[in-house]
């Protein structure tokens, strides 16, 4: 009984009936840093991973400030 979490090109193998939070921890993942989906859609951390199942992690990227006229519009804040 078991389900794959996907993050970029690497596939771990995860046993199903968990949430994906703790599927996530048992993998060394901190669950801020991805969004689950399934089927192309978001998934919340607290879903139950189902048999078979393929979850698709997407990095989260975050970071930056923005520029001082963040539409190039020659504006100044």
């Amino acid at each position: 009984m078991t389900v794959t979490l996907r993050l970029r090109d690497k596939d771990y193998e995860v046993r199903a009936g968990m949430t994906i939070r703790d599927a996530l921890l048992q993998i060394g993942i901190e669950p801020d840093s991805v969004l689950p989906t399934r089927q192309g859609e978001l998934i919340t951390e607290d879903e139950i991973l189902q048999e078979g199942e393929h979850i698709r992690l997407v990095s989260v990227i975050s970071g930056g400030s923005l520029p001082s006229d963040p539409l190039g519009l020659g504006m100044r804040r």
